[in-house]
């Protein structure tokens, strides 16, 4: 099964406070909005993706509070994106001077920003193109790197800004690279 895209019509915008009460109203539900005003509801997990992505964020959140260079966050966090989009990654991290440049009220809702890092675990129920996709959204609106990993296939696929994808077939570790300096994830436990 893929995200449930339901079209609006063209008369109905909504607003950032619309989207938010529609969230907020449905708590149970994963909510994206696309830049064309879509509004997707995207399945839950099952227990191994969920249990991979609980052990791709818990080795981000060990790093970043050895380093403190960042905030990093789960996939309950949206991101209004430049190109109007509300995105939530898997995981995601900001570099703390642009963390430190929104107000307390900006920090309260979704992040008016794109994340400087973004994970997406492509899940059972995921669509591998619309996930593309959606690394190919996030690299046009300021992602500095992006790992789309796909634990069926044992693939990851790298993104960074100005260079084709990067596609490795059964890496056993990523790095962080100059974005999250001295960040090795282990793909060991995901790829299980």
């Amino acid at each position: 099964m893929t995200a449930l895209t339901l079209q609006l019509p063209s008369h109905l915008q909504l607003t950032d406070e619309g989207f938010e009460q529609i969230v907020a109203a449905n708590r149970d539900l994963r909510l994206e909005l696309t830049a064309k005003g879509e509004l997707v509801i995207m399945s839950p997990t099952g227990g191994e993706t969920g249990n991979r992505n609980f052990d791709l964020l818990g080795q981000l959140w060990f790093w970043n509070s050895q380093n403190n260079l960042g905030k990093a966050f789960d996939s309950s966090t949206g991101f209004k994106l430049p190109n109007g989009a509300t995105r939530s990654p898997d995981a995601s991290w900001v570099e703390m001077a642009r963390w430190n440049a929104l107000t307390p009220q900006q920090r309260k809702k979704f992040l008016p920003l794109c994340p400087d890092f973004v994970v997406e675990l492509v899940s059972e129920t995921d669509d591998v193109e619309d996930t593309q996709a959606k690394m190919v959204e996030y690299l046009a609106n300021g992602l500095q790197l992006g790992w789309l990993i796909n634990p069926k296939d044992k693939v990851v696929i790298i993104y960074r800004p100005n260079q084709a994808p990067e596609i490795l077939q059964s890496p056993t570790t990523l790095s962080g690279e100059d974005v999250l300096p001295g960040f090795i994830l282990n793909l060991q436990p995901i790829f299980a």
